[in-house]
């Protein structure tokens, strides 16, 4: 028998395709690298750390630097056009003009702690404009006559039907909760008819919201400070909720009341239109997303944009969508700075505010 030598080298086709070798590291490259724990790190320092991490907190971090940054913008930071307005020649001027925020949330996320968070916002300022859906609305409201407590997903609908109770999640609303929203909106609705009837005015869903808000007077509520601070609340599905079930109680009983879409629509586009700068910050998708990045259209696009939420593009909804889709819609500029966080927006809208907004209250 022929013994055959074994060979002593690495056979070169494998070794080529493993040992490849790499093109230089631009010296603009980060690295990447997480928090550590050795050090004593404060909140800031850790949500900081956030950037270099990758996959989605990677993008977190990145949300966090574009919110500060339309936080930050003042008009008094572009250089002055020669075409520029008489309206913003002023520097006083140029220096109070801001970036008009526009948030956009699930109504979920006002059933959620979330609501408390929204509430700061809105508290202090720190968005122009909201768009939410009814749920948004009225959850915030029914707040404010009984709590939302913490449950469980695997509850069984069945039993909980049985015994009135509602669940979103693994939250729970009992049912008595919607019967006090009732109480509480019919006598309102009444005294908004007659007012329609006696003045001639017609409800906008955002002034059908103001209303609601100066009504409650409770600073537990969201559009409570809404109402306070004169910032506009548009929920163009007014009407997909338990808003929507008493509106259609009330018209059987003293029917005539008219609530506008139209007004709305255009007080939107045109805020959105007027804004020297603009930014969206939107929590979920559907009506709350569409509906703010639509107005973006107007504009020729959005300056900033930070979307949150689960949504997968793969079956072309809007929700999903990530934001160069919007970019060749004309709803974001082409240039603007931009993320998705592919996340639940309980986790990490939380961190993005501590990071950002919450800043200023604590003087840093």
């Amino acid at each position: 028998m022929t013994m055959v030598p074994s060979s002593n080298h690495v056979p070169m086709g494998a070794s080529a395709a493993v040992l490849q070798p790499s093109d230089p590291i631009p010296e603009t490259a980060v690295s990447v690298q997480g928090p550590n724990f050795e050090q004593n790190l404060s909140l800031q320092d850790f949500l900081k750390s956030y950037e270099r991490i990758g996959f989605q907190a990677n993008s977190l971090g990145k949300a966090i630097d574009i919110v500060n940054r339309m936080r930050k913008w003042r008009l008094s930071d572009e250089p002055l056009a020669e075409d520029e307005s008489e309206d913003y020649t002023a520097p006083e001027v140029r220096a109070s003009t801001r970036c008009n925020i526009f948030l956009g949330y699930t109504s979920n996320l006002i059933s959620s702690g979330l609501r408390e968070i929204i509430l700061y916002l809105v508290k202090h300022k720190h968005v122009a404009a909201i768009v939410t859906t009814a749920g948004g609305i009225e959850e915030d409201f029914i707040k404010c006559l009984g709590k939302t407590y913490l449950a469980d997903f695997n509850m069984d609908g069945a039993d909980l039907r049985k015994r009135g109770m509602n669940r979103i999640g693994n939250l729970i609303v009992p049912n008595d909760n919607y019967c006090k929203f009732e109480d509480w909106l019919t006598p309102i609705l009444d005294s908004m008819l007659l007012e329609q009837q006696t003045s001639g005015q017609v409800w906008t869903p955002s002034s059908f919201i103001r209303r609601l808000g100066k009504e409650i007077n409770n600073e537990e509520s969201v559009y409570y400070w809404a109402y306070k601070n004169d910032t506009p609340v548009f929920c163009p599905a007014l009407t997909d909720g338990s808003l929507g079930d008493m509106i259609y109680f009330h018209s059987f009983r003293t029917p005539g009341l008219v609530v506008d879409i139209v007004g709305d629509i255009r007080a939107l586009n045109e805020m959105s239109r007027k804004s020297r700068k603009a930014g969206m910050i939107i929590l979920g998708g559907g009506v709350c997303k569409h509906q703010i990045a639509n107005a973006m259209l107007i504009r020729n696009g959005a300056d900033y944009s930070v979307f949150i939420n689960t949504g997968q593009e793969f079956d072309g909804s809007d929700s999903g969508a990530r934001p160069d889709e919007a970019v060749s819609w004309g709803k974001i500029r082409a240039g603007a700075e931009s993320v998705k966080v592919f996340a639940d927006a309980t986790l990490v809208f939380p961190m993005l505010v501590a990071a950002t907004f919450a800043q200023e209250s604590s003087g840093q």
